[in-house]
């Protein structure tokens, strides 16, 4: 992959991810509307909400509170630069780690319990993300010889045919990191959560814009993280894992609108297990093999 074309993928996140992300939301807003027997909100209601946001006038219980909002932003953003740039996968999945701590610290620097409480949980989803991610970057490794992006990519076999087991495990952690039910403990959309908005509850205005806006950027990437367990050499592979990334956000929008939320015990719990069992064994037969 040439400079020029790791400059032109790099622009099209920056530009693209946004208006790609704010459309997803939009659609799994629409299909969990249909699912619940609702018409729902516009396609670009997500859209309309951060306009109208960023328009507001900022009233926040901390000052400090939109520095950490932005760096967390700016972090996430440059994470996808680099991912898409095709450099090593470990450092995209450790700088997305450095991130959240901004994230937590706009929580906690407000003082609310709810916010705080919130921020607390976030911590607790980032501990049941962080093995099978840094398990993913392991497995691609072994199954490709490489960290790097471009090399993973650019293998004439799909790294999922090596690493089906790291796959399952990153697909489950997706829920948690997409806060959809069950694991949504730290912040959700629905009425449901006992935290009111969890760690978004002290954010208004543009800070609460930029939070949506980096979520976006955020879902494009880890949803470009799926791609990668598909996509090789042959062309006709990006096709494949565009129709992947599909049925896998639609499941995501499923278990969204069938699954009780659990406790933040059993989520941690089930996510190491699942990742122990699925990431685990297929780590022991690639070093076998």
């Amino acid at each position: 992959m040439t400079t020029g074309v790791r400059v032109v993928l790099v622009v099209l996140y920056v530009l693209l991810a946004p208006l790609i992300g704010a459309l997803l939301a939009g659609i799994d807003r629409k299909i969990s509307a249909r699912m619940q027997r609702r018409v729902g909100p516009p396609v670009l209601q997500p859209m309309y909400d951060v306009i109208k946001l960023l328009k507001k006038q900022v009233i926040a219980v901390d000052r400090s509170q939109g520095f950490l909002i932005v760096s967390y932003m700016i972090l996430t953003i440059i994470t996808g630069c680099l991912f898409f740039a095709g450099v090593d996968v470990l450092m995209v999945f450790f700088i997305m780690s450095t991130s959240s701590v901004f994230l937590y610290l706009a929580a906690v620097v407000t003082g609310s319990p709810m916010s705080t409480m919130g921020a607390l949980r976030e911590l607790v989803q980032d501990m049941a993300i962080e093995p099978a991610l840094l398990f993913s970057a392991v497995g691609f490794y072994l199954a490709t010889g490489s960290f790097e992006v471009e090399s993973i990519i650019g293998e004439p076999v799909s790294a999922i045919a090596k690493m089906p087991g790291f796959f399952a495990a990153f697909i489950f952690v997706l829920t948690i990191k997409m806060r959809k039910s069950p694991f949504d403990t730290a912040q959700s959309t629905h009425a449901h959560q006992e935290l009111v908005k969890g760690i978004t509850t002290e954010m208004g205005a543009k800070n609460l814009a930029y939070f949506e806006i980096t979520e976006w950027y955020e879902t494009v990437l880890m949803l470009a993280v799926v791609a990668m367990y598909i996509i090789n050499s042959h062309p006709t592979s990006i096709i494949v894992a565009v129709a992947v990334i599909l049925i896998v956000y639609f499941l995501e929008i499923l278990i969204d609108n069938t699954c009780a939320r659990v406790k933040w015990k059993d989520m941690l719990i089930l996510s190491w297990i699942v990742t122990l069992i699925c990431a685990g064994v297929n780590l022991i037969l690639l070093m076998v093999i």
